[in-house]
């Protein structure tokens, strides 16, 4: 499922979100902080079926691994010159993209990332969270 601005979202999981908060620029208590006092550690749940609209989509493609690109490479290789190659090499060039095939298969299935922004109807806003914990409502 990919996601679109504007669609409205409901979380299909509980979610706890914790780390470090800080105070949003502007707010009247980040004027009142002192030096030091910006951050604070907190915790926040929010509860599946929770509802919002997507602000914003962005995709992050994953850098591709020197065992991926050594893969990519050989393999080109092996498809377009490995009927003329001697048999010794072209086993041996086999070999090498075997070994580095489990590399090239989990690049393939992890190389692109989606998330969201999703305001919710009760004004939170949850930011970078992975496309799969919604579902469209």
């Amino acid at each position: 499922m990919t996601l679109e601005e504007g669609r409205r979202v409901r979380l299909a999981t509980d979610l706890g979100l914790s780390g470090a908060v800080t105070r949003a620029e502007g707010s009247a208590t980040e004027a009142e902080a002192g030096p030091g006092e910006a951050t604070f550690a907190g915790f926040l749940a929010l509860a599946a079926g929770l509802e919002g609209t997507v602000e914003r989509v962005d995709t992050h493609e994953k850098r591709q691994s020197d065992g991926a690109r050594e893969y990519e490479r050989l393999k080109s290789l092996l498809d377009d010159f490995g009927h003329q190659m001697p048999p010794g090499s072209r086993n041996q060039l086999e070999e090498r993209v075997g070994a580095l095939e489990p590399e090239w298969t989990a690049y393939r299935r992890d190389r692109t990332r989606v998330t969201v922004r999703v305001r919710f109807d009760n004004g939170f806003v949850l930011d970078e969270a992975p496309e799969d914990v919604f579902t469209e409502s």
